[in-house]
């Protein structure tokens, strides 16, 4: 076989598996088709099907084929976070600063305590947890950061079938995650900033900021139907100085959308584009991140730590959660239903940690063990939410 014809095997792999046992094994009130891919993609990588079968993954993932499998995941993910920066909504933040700041500050700083404390203890445990290219101090904030994300566009699909989207308990959860967004990215560039390369990474900071102003004076001016292709033109101008300044091209993808106004867009058009990334092109992301997963500390050990990345996530998460609500004085059960839908990991947390993997900050194992996190995180949310919501139903219209 030529190398197009294996490439469109592996294609053929990476929709139907997770597809099928998704619709056949009606998995979609605990594990959603994006938990679904993501296991898939952890199954289909070297941990178990190249473990099982090895000759038959060489075959198919040979590295032609994962050359190719990863320029997709590349656009594909660039494109998500994009997107998951234009809709951050600045100004309805700024309308309820206070509730936002507070509550927004404990849920992402208490699980970063929490995670961070874990990763001290990993390192106690065994340096090899630690990327070859990583400071101790990089290692901990990152595994700390890890653990405090909240998934914005996986909590938007979650809500959504929870019908609580376009209520005023959805957009108040909205407005704590993107706050959270936006110091999530902030602490990524803190981690990745490189001493012999800094001068670069301030000259890319002054560029963009001029380029922003520019970019923003041009969007307003052409109609909105050149608006797509300007943004996409400006993602890929961003993603490559950003990632040419040592920083990654992720940081520049999230910082393209984030100087866009949501307004510029349909939002009709913005949820169909989000839809088709996560239906078209994010299942490559999925399989490629899959096929970065390891388990040489052993099985056991990975999963443990796994383990225990999810009790200190969920359990931080709480904490801060339930210490906003007494201070803005919410009503009884209400930080609860908060907590666990902000505990929500899915891609924000994977594309995190592809990032600290790519730059050698975390081993193939940590990675591995914030992969398992991410999923058992995911998947624990609407069976535990949506009982909730059915008892304090009167919540799901109080706006602040």
């Amino acid at each position: 076989m030529n190398t197009t014809e294996i490439f469109l095997i592996a294609m053929t792999l990476i929709f139907s598996v997770p597809y099928l046992i998704w619709r056949l094994g009606n998995t979609d009130y605990w594990a959603p088709l994006v938990v679904v891919q993501i296991i898939a993609g952890i199954v289909l990588g070297p941990g178990v099907l190249g473990a099982i079968f090895p000759d038959y993954y060489r075959f198919v993932f040979n590295p032609q084929v994962i050359g190719a499998l990863n320029g997709i995941a590349w656009w594909a993910v660039m494109v998500f976070v994009m997107i998951a920066g234009v809709e951050l909504d600045l100004k309805k933040m700024w309308e309820y600063r206070r509730e936002s700041g507070i509550t927004a500050s404990l849920a992402l700083g208490v699980p970063l305590v929490f995670g961070s404390a874990a990763a001290v203890f990993l390192l106690w445990y065994s340096p090899d947890w630690m990327g070859p290219k990583a400071h101790s101090w990089q290692f901990v904030l990152g595994v700390g950061m890890s653990c405090a994300v909240t998934a914005l566009p996986v909590l938007i699909l979650l809500m959504e079938k929870l019908e609580i989207l376009r209520q005023p308990i959805g957009q108040r959860i909205l407005r704590y995650a993107s706050l959270d967004d936006v110091a999530i990215w902030g602490v990524l560039a803190l981690i990745l900033l490189d001493w012999d390369r800094v001068w670069r990474q301030l000259m890319f900071l002054f560029g963009f900021a001029v380029a922003s102003y520019v970019f923003r004076r041009l969007m307003r001016k052409i109609p909105e139907r050149d608006r797509w292709y300007a943004a996409f033109i400006w993602l890929s101008a961003c993603s490559y100085f950003a990632d040419w300044s040592g920083l990654h091209f992720m940081v520049g993808a999230f910082l393209a959308g984030m100087v866009m106004d949501g307004a510029w867009f349909d939002q009709e058009e913005m949820d169909k584009l989000r839809h088709f990334v996560l239906m078209m092109l994010m299942p490559v992301f999925f399989l490629s991140t899959g096929l970065r997963t390891n388990w040489q500390l052993g099985g056991v050990a990975v999963f443990g730590a796994g383990l225990l990345f999810l009790v200190v996530s969920v359990g931080g998460k709480m904490a801060g959660i339930h210490a906003a609500g007494k201070i803005l004085k919410w009503e009884r059960g209400e930080a609860s239903i908060m907590g666990w839908l902000l505990q929500t990991k899915g891609l924000i947390m994977i594309i995190f940690a592809n990032v600290l993997l790519d730059k050698n900050i975390i081993s193939n194992q940590t990675f591995t063990a914030l992969l398992v996190m991410a999923v058992l995180s995911t998947m624990l949310t609407v069976p535990v939410v949506a009982p909730k919501l059915q008892k304090m139903k009167q919540l799901i219209f109080r706006s602040k």
